[in-house]
């Protein structure tokens, strides 16, 4: 496979993954609608990045759009399609629970289609551990996830099961990802450690809903874009934890960012929100046999990177809303 179809590719895991693909030699097709979810400058600057690689190719769309997406298809010569792009954020699904559908489920569908149309062979999809809500841990792929707990996971459980309809009707070959709390350099600032390393460089309060017990499994960006292009191999159908499994508890992140920012926090205690999960824990077995992967970035290295990278553009993140 030479040309990768791959959505949402200014935003946080897509724009890494893109830029994996694009230094194995692989040719980008980036989609990206921009939208202001988040602040656009982040998007603005992993796609500044991008452009700067040979091979990769932007168009700024939705791909709740299917005309528009039928366009892509006929004007390049797609081998497989990586659907990264997603409505993200638990919490804010709650308020706006239909954009997550349109975008998460419907966008997954028109996507699936255009595959069918035009004769797309491999498909990835990128789901989420939110999907394992009331699921004992370490939480496995076969475990029966039907019961969402927010909005952004029932429609994630939509798009994973539109794929499985695909590829049993027409035969196409796709692996769904189920990725375990990423964090990193560029990372989304709605996101628990962006949040934390803003707060407590600042000198600002650190939110934490609950008692800050809850765990979670942090898994390092740069080991999810490696994990993910190596989905890009034939697979049938499979579903596929990417995570740490080795979670670590939300406090403990806490004290490796005041650590790298030599600063201390001082805390703000909101109630627990029921959408949430207490803890996560990816069982990673099937990562390891199919796919050959396994994280290599501990937490504390992890965090120190991503402090390091925040320190480094400290000049303009100080400006961007969390």
């Amino acid at each position: 496979m030479k040309t990768i179809l791959l959505t949402g590719v200014a935003g946080f895991i897509e724009g890494k993954t893109a830029e994996e693909l694009l230094n194995k030699g692989f040719k980008v097709i980036g989609i990206d609608n921009m939208n202001d979810y988040y602040d656009v400058r982040l998007k603005e600057y992993r796609l500044s990045k991008l452009n700067k690689l040979d091979g990769f190719r932007f168009y700024k769309e939705d791909i709740e759009n299917i005309e528009f997406l039928k366009k892509i298809f006929k004007e390049n010569g797609i081998d497989a399609v990586m659907n990264l792009a997603a409505r993200a954020g638990v919490r804010y699904s709650l308020e706006n629970p239909f954009i997550y559908m349109t975008t998460n489920a419907i966008g997954t569908l028109n996507l699936l289609e255009c595959c069918r149309q035009f004769g797309i062979k491999k498909f990835v999809l990128a789901s989420t551990s939110s999907i394992y809500a009331g699921s004992p841990m370490p939480f496995k792929e076969d475990l029966p996830v039907n019961r969402p707990i927010s909005p952004y996971a029932a429609s994630k459980k939509a798009a994973e099961a539109i794929c499985y309809a695909y590829h049993y009707l027409y035969g196409i070959d796709i692996t769904i990802l189920r990725y375990f709390t990423v964090y990193g350099p560029a990372g989304r600032p709605d996101m628990s450690i962006f949040r934390f390393i803003k707060w407590i460089d600042e000198g600002k309060p650190v939110e934490i809903f609950g008692d800050g017990r809850q765990s979670r499994d942090f898994t390092y960006i740069d080991d999810i874009a490696e994990g993910t292009t190596r989905a890009l191999r034939p697979l049938g159908y499979e579903i596929i934890n990417l995570g740490n499994n080795h979670p670590n508890e939300l406090m403990y992140a806490v004290e490796l960012i005041e650590k790298y920012l030599g600063k201390k926090a001082h805390f703000v205690y909101k109630p627990f929100h029921k959408a949430d999960l207490k803890a996560t824990c990816a069982n990673i077995k099937k990562a390891k046999e199919i796919l050959d992967w396994e994280p290599k970035v501990s937490l504390k290295e992890g965090i120190k990177r991503t402090v390091d990278w925040y320190k480094e553009n400290r000049s303009w993140l100080k400006d961007i809303a969390i």
